[in-house]
């Protein structure tokens, strides 16, 4: 059965990717803020951790190219990070505030080093936001390792190496609901460059196996429209003010 943090009235999910800032502000409260002003309910961030064990929402390993600092987040206490500005602007937040601010509104967090595994469950927990939140990670052993640290269980999706297995598998007729895994959902790009990788059989088969198909990063609307098209159950957009235009033409903007 799907987690509860996918129920969306059966309308796509729309995902803010970093929040929404057309000036370079992703990952900051300003960024979130803007996507939940727009109407969004749910949120796309990164998470690493802390030399002293604070989840930071950040995209990076280091400081550089999102802030006004420099360094590897890792190697750095969180007063330190805490005074860098993204574009020179806007403070670096922690993963708690991002949860607590908005109590209401979901939000999908890539646990990206090993240095968040702990920060993340912790922040999760401190904040009791299990049902609003979905915990993944390109590896599969940084996403179990978060997931084992929790009280109850939270959505999760596919490690970057189990959607490639599921993909492969697709061509050869194998069963999506072996070859993907345990999780809730495969979060998967749908083109590299100019080629094509999803098609509309491999989202139906996915789905037959209980599986939501959300796909990155989608920032054209010809692109939207022919992923709602073909049965996506989610996108992740730097464009949320597009996303939200596509869906409300569509009638499926919740």
């Amino acid at each position: 059965m799907t987690h509860s943090y996918f129920d969306n009235g059966g309308k796509p999910v729309a995902l803010a990717h970093r929040g929404f800032s057309l000036d370079g502000l992703e990952n900051s409260m300003k960024a979130f803020q803007a996507a939940v002003d727009l109407g969004y309910r749910y949120l796309e961030t990164d998470a690493h951790g802390t030399a002293d064990g604070v989840a930071v929402a950040l995209h990076d390993d280091t400081l550089d190219r999102t802030t006004d600092a420099t360094g590897r987040v890792d190697e750095r206490q969180w007063a330190s990070v805490k005074a860098a500005r993204i574009g020179g602007i806007e403070p670096v937040p922690m993963l708690e505030d991002v949860l607590a601010t908005w109590p209401d509104v979901r939000v999908n967090i890539d646990v990206k080093g090993e240095s968040g595994i702990g920060p993340v469950a912790a922040a999760i927990e401190r904040t009791k936001a299990h049902e609003r939140v979905c915990v993944g990670s390109f590896s599969a052993h940084r996403r179990r390792a978060t997931l084992a640290l929790l009280s109850k269980p939270v959505a999760t999706p596919a490690s970057q190496r189990e959607a490639v297995a599921w993909w492969l598998g697709t061509f050869v007729g194998a069963d999506a609901s072996k070859t993907i895994g345990d999780v809730d959902a495969l979060q998967i790009p749908w083109r590299r460059g100019s080629f094509p990788i999803l098609f509309p059989r491999q989202v139906r088969q996915a789905q037959a196996a209980g599986k939501e198909v959300h796909v990155w990063t989608v920032n054209r609307v010809d692109h939207m429209t022919q992923l709602l098209d073909m049965g996506v159950n989610g996108l992740v957009s730097d464009r949320a003010d597009l996303l939200k235009q596509v869906l409300q033409e569509r009638g499926q903007w919740s």
